[in-house]
C-alpha cells in the first residue's frame, strides 16, 4: 500500500508550534542580552582568557632561572580564591625588599593574577618582591567591590610585611589595562584626600608608603566610551555596564569617579607609564594621563613609541616577551623600580 502524499494536519500544528517556540526563545535571547550584561560579558570573559593563555606561554618561553621563594594562594579577604594573592622574592634574599604589588586587567571582567606569573617571576628575580593580587570581577560583583578588595590586600601586606618580606615603606602599585585604572584609582584615592572621600574608601597605605606606580596600557578617563566606534567600543560599553552595574553607567557615581585623569595632584607617586603605537587607547588614553601629570609636575617616566615605529606594538605590548620592545620596556621597569626605592 501506497503512503500518502497528503500533508497530515498535525504536521502542520507541530510546525507551527516548533516556529512559535522558536521566535518566544529567539526574543527572549534578545531581551536577555538588552536587559543584562552577563551573555556579553561572559563571551568577551571567553576571548580574554583564550587570549591570556597564549600570552602566558610566550612569556614561560622567558622564564627567570634565578631559584624564587613562594607563597601561593594566600587569602586576604572573605570571597576565598576571588580575595587571594602570590608572593614571589629571590630564594637567597633576607629581610624586607621594595615590594611591586600587580593589579591584573581584563577589563574588569575577566583575568586572574595567573595570567602574570611569568612576569611577576622575572621581576621578583631582579630583587624585589613581587606580590600578584586577585579581586572579583565583573558582573560577578560591581563597583566598588574590586576597588575596596585591592585596598584591603594593601592593608593585609602591611600587616603581614615581615612574614612576607615586604618592605611596607616602599610598595609600588602595578598593573596592566583594567589594572592600571585600578592601581591609578587607588593611587589617587591615597594621596588626594577629597576624592577617597567621595569614593567612601579609607586608604590602608599612606602616601610615603607608596613609592611609585607603573601604569602598562592603561584606562584613565571613561568619558568618550560611550560614543567609542567599533567592536572596541562596543565592548568597553559591555565592560563598563556589567562592572557598574547599570546600562546607563556614565551617568552613575562610578562611572565618574573611575575616570581619574580629573582628580589626580601633584601628590601622586613617580609613575612609570607606557602604551603600544598599535593600541588604540595609547593617545586618549596612556599619553594623555602622562601629559596631565607632567602638568602637575608628578616624575613621570614615559615609554611610548612612534607610529612608524618598526614594530606595531598592540595593547599590554609588555607581555609579549618574544618583542625586542616589551624586553625593553621590562628593563625599564626595573630601573623605575630601584629608582624610587626609599
Amino acid at each position: 500500500m501506497s503512503r500518502t502524499t497528503e500533508p497530515r494536519p498535525w504536521i502542520k500544528r507541530r510546525s507551527s508550534q516548533i516556529g512559535l517556540v522558536a521566535l518566544s526563545l529567539g526574543i527572549a535571547a534578545a531581551l536577555v542580552w538588552t536587559l543584562s550584561p552577563w551573555p556579553a560579558a561572559l563571551l568577551i570573559r571567553a576571548m580574554f582568557e583564550a587570549d591570556a593563555s597564549k600570552v602566558v606561554a610566550e612569556m614561560e618561553g622567558h622564564a627567570t632561572t634565578v631559584p624564587l621563594t613562594a607563597t601561593l594562594d594566600e587569602v586576604y579577604g572573605d570571597a576565598g580564591a576571588e580575595t587571594s594573592l602570590d608572593v614571589y622574592s629571590p630564594a637567597a634574599s633576607s629581610g624586607p625588599l621594595a615590594t611591586v604589588v600587580w593589579i591584573h586587567g581584563g577589563a574588569w571582567i575577566s583575568g586572574d593574577k595567573s595570567n602574570i606569573t611569568p612576569y611577576a617571576r622575572n621581576l621578583a628575580a631582579e630583587g624585589f618582591t613581587v606580590v600578584a593580587v586577585n579581586y572579583t570581577v565583573a558582573p560577578d560583583a560591581i563597583y566598588p567591590t574590586a576597588l575596596t578588595q585591592l585596598n584591603e590586600a594593601m592593608g593585609y601586606l602591611v600587616d603581614n610585611a615581615e612574614r612576607l618580606q615586604i618592605d611596607p615603606d616602599n610598595i609600588v602599585f602595578a598593573g596592566d589595562s583594567a589594572g592600571s585604572q585600578l592601581s591609578a584609582q587607588l593611587a589617587t584615592a591615597i594621596t588626594n584626600p577629597s576624592y577617597a572621600t567621595t569614593l567612601g574608601l579609607t586608604p590602608t597605605l599612606s602616601a610615603d608608603q607608596l613609592s611609585g606606580v607603573i601604569l602598562n596600557c592603561g584606562i584613565y578617563d571613561v568619558s568618550g566610551i560611550p560614543n567609542a566606534p567599533g567592536l572596541g567600543g562596543w565592548g568597553f560599553r559591555i565592560a563598563l555596564w556589567a562592572y557598574i552595574g547599570d546600562k546607563d553607567w556614565s551617568d552613575q557615581p562610578g562611572g565618574d569617579e573611575m575616570s581619574v585623569i580629573d582628580d589626580v595632584t601633584a601628590d601622586f607617586p613617580s609613575t612609570w607609564i607606557s602604551g603600544g603605537n598599535a593600541d588604540p587607547l595609547t593617545p586618549s588614553q596612556s599619553v594623555a594621563f602622562a601629559d596631565a601629570l607632567d602638568t602637575l609636575g608628578v616624575d613621570t617616566t614615559r615609554v611610548f613609541y612612534a607610529d612608524d615605529h618598526a614594530a606595531q606594538l598592540p595593547h599590554e605590548y609588555q607581555f609579549h616577551l618574544d618583542f625586542e620592545d616589551a624586553r625593553s620596556a621590562f628593563d625599564s621597569t626595573v630601573a623605575f623600580v630601584k629608582s624610587v626605592e626609599q
